[in-house]
């Protein structure tokens, strides 16, 4: 067993990795053991990049670098001009990094400690591509530039993107994200949140994937009471928003079904709360030949089940499809809607 010292206990001597390891409790986790992901506070507007002519100036600020065992870099900067924008290729375009970097003499083996900006050019293409760092290299993207080519305006009409900008948030904080890497990472555990800036909501990680309130999910709903199924094909929705559920069901004609003269209903994707009546949802019928034809869909309180009826504008109330004579042939479908409340 490998003892450590765990932080602010008299008379104990930390090294800087001990300090850095621990300082990771500071930012949210990676998805590793003992990781953080670094970056800039959101609504710090610190380290913001901008060209004055060809001259690269990135402003003071104060950000987090991360390397997976060595911990956290925590890092403040007064204003700094890393580098002039190189001269622009004559056919094709490019694009450039700036990033803030922390030369660590014990991973990187250069003899240096300090941290700064840096401006690296990237190579001229026709489909050009932000250069990478090395691999030894502590970093954190702040911006790109893109630099057309001599034709396309030089070097003058070159603009500054800070899409990579990396932000982080404390464990538990809401993260906001842009870019589409950022979007694409996985949740790090059940119950995450982020705000998703391209969607304008705050999603959440259930699991398996990242889903805002009232975002509609597929299922394929049961009909029951069908003479025959047939190969009909069964589609639905569901979006809920708390107790508030919304249901769209469809059912699409299929070689060998009949639809027969008894009650027909539809599953639903949550029981319906016991302490209500009913509910009423509004739907049609088409046999792809005469006009729609109206449905109305019901569900009991305590139902797993929307009952699916036909009406017409007389005292004969609601009744099955199939009693009033509608044809179920190629071309038929029904459809349905509701809200309701679950249980």
């Amino acid at each position: 067993m490998v003892a450590t010292d765990p932080l602010w206990l008299p008379t104990l001597n930390y090294d800087e990795a001990e300090l850095r390891k621990m300082d990771v409790l500071l930012a949210m986790a990676d998805g590793t053991a003992g990781g953080a992901r670094p970056g800039i506070r959101p609504g710090d507007i610190g380290l913001a990049v901008s060209l004055a002519g060809t001259t690269v100036n990135v402003t003071a600020g104060s950000a987090f670098a991360y390397r997976s065992g060595q911990g956290m870099y925590r890092i403040q900067m007064a204003a700094t001009s890393p580098g002039t924008l190189s001269a622009a290729h004559a056919t094709f375009s490019r694009i450039d990094l700036v990033y803030l970097r922390v030369w660590d003499t014990s991973v990187d083996s250069t003899g240096l400690r300090k941290a700064d900006t840096v401006y690296l050019a990237g190579t001229p293409s026709g489909s050009p591509a932000a250069p990478t760092p090395g691999a030894t290299e502590i970093y954190i993207p702040l911006a790109q530039i893109t630099v057309p080519s001599t034709g396309g305006g030089g070097t003058g009409a070159a603009t500054v993107s800070s899409t990579v900008r990396q932000v982080t948030v404390a464990p538990g904080g809401i993260l906001p994200v842009t870019s589409a890497s950022d979007i694409a990472i996985t949740g790090k555990y059940a119950g995450q949140a982020r705000y998703n800036t391209v969607r304008g909501v705050i999603e959440f990680w259930t699991g398996a994937a990242w889903a805002a309130p009232g975002d509609w999910t597929t299922y394929t709903p049961t009909w029951a009471g069908l003479t025959a199924m047939g190969s009909s094909v069964s589609t639905g929705r569901w979006s809920r928003v708390g107790n508030t559920v919304d249901v769209t069901a469809q059912l699409v004609w299929g070689t060998g079904s009949t639809i027969g003269t008894g009650a027909i209903t539809v599953s639903l994707p949550f029981t319906a709360v016991g302490s209500s009546p009913r509910w009423v949802g509004t739907g049609y019928y088409s046999d792809g030949v005469n006009p729609f034809k109206p449905l109305a869909g019901i569900i009991s309180a305590g139902g797993t089940v929307m009952s699916l009826f036909a009406t017409r504008q007389s005292d004969i109330g609601y009744q099955s499809p199939g009693s009033l004579g509608y044809s179920w042939v190629s071309g038929s479908s029904m459809n349905l809607q509701i809200r309701y409340e679950a249980a």
